[in-house]
């Protein structure tokens, strides 16, 4: 099953762009291009949803 989440991008005072995704807890990256926090924040997004999985799991056994 395909999910989208929204990213919102922003720049800070060392050229970094930072990228939080608001309804993942915690999901957050930063990168010097916007094609590296791109990549980064897909992997930011797996990991948060394979922690909520799991914790998930855990809370049913």
């Amino acid at each position: 099953m395909l999910k989208q989440y929204n990213v919102i991008i922003e720049s800070d005072s060392d050229g970094y762009f930072v990228g939080t995704v608001p309804e993942l807890h915690g999901c957050h990256t930063q990168a010097k291009s916007l094609d590296t926090l791109m990549r980064r924040i897909r992997e930011a997004i797996d990991l948060c949803l394979e922690v909520e999985d799991d914790s998930y799991q855990q809370s049913e056994s």
